[in-house]
């Protein structure tokens, strides 16, 4: 049915929100910027660069790269001690993958967080057709860069690719991008996820991989 499944990182395959806001508004202290947790919760999904440089000026600092250098420097430590996977990950994972389905990571995130949060998973980075980051492509979600990007390097056609997203941005961008869209609602409600477009929603994607690839767990 699809040529490629590709899998956004954050809020999909591991919940690290907390612990990656706790990294920024810690890294961003030694910049002189004291910003509450919520104020990144509007950039979640597009990019670490944004999600971090827009804080800053909303409190009058101009971003820099030593910012992100510094929150991954934090998150690498704080990741050990609060960094969640969801119980569906591994197991979708290399379900799909024991099935002979491609799969993809294409997550805004950098490099570093990226592998950082695949170690915590526990699955073998050779189970991927491609692990694309947010340092891959000028324009991050809602743009459809990151996406295209993902199926230009496995050769799929964007038509014929499945997107698991959970933020809006993603969502937006997987459209944009005309792939099938399934969100899991651990960041916003099914409804607001079908409201900018998902095709399907679901609360484990372990149920997305039943329903859709006939895989049960």
């Amino acid at each position: 049915m699809y040529e490629l499944v590709i899998f956004d990182m954050d809020g999909v395959l591991v919940d690290s929100e907390d612990t990656f806001k706790r990294s920024c508004a810690d890294a961003l202290h030694r910049f002189g910027v004291f910003p509450e947790y919520d104020e990144f919760t509007p950039y979640t999904g597009m990019g670490d660069t944004l999600y971090i440089g827009e804080v800053a000026r909303a409190h009058g600092v101009e971003f820099c790269p030593e910012m992100v250098d510094e929150a991954y420097g934090l998150y690498g430590r704080y990741a050990k001690e609060t960094l969640h996977v969801f119980p569906w990950s591994r197991p979708v994972l290399e379900g799909l993958h024991a099935a002979g389905i491609p799969i993809c990571v294409a997550s805004s995130a950098g490099k570093f967080k990226v592998e950082t949060n695949l170690g915590a998973i526990g699955v073998k980075v050779d189970i991927f057709k491609n692990i694309v980051t947010g340092d891959m492509v000028e324009k991050k979600k809602p743009a459809p860069d990151i996406f295209l990007k993902a199926a230009d390097l496995c050769g799929a056609a964007p038509a014929n690719c499945l997107v698991f997203e959970d933020a809006l941005s993603g969502v937006a961008a997987a459209k944009a991008a005309v792939m099938t869209a399934c969100a899991v609602t651990t960041s916003f409600t099914a409804e607001e996820l079908t409201a900018a477009g998902a095709d399907l929603t679901v609360c484990d994607l372990r149920d997305a991989a039943n329903k859709i690839f006939g895989i049960k767990f």
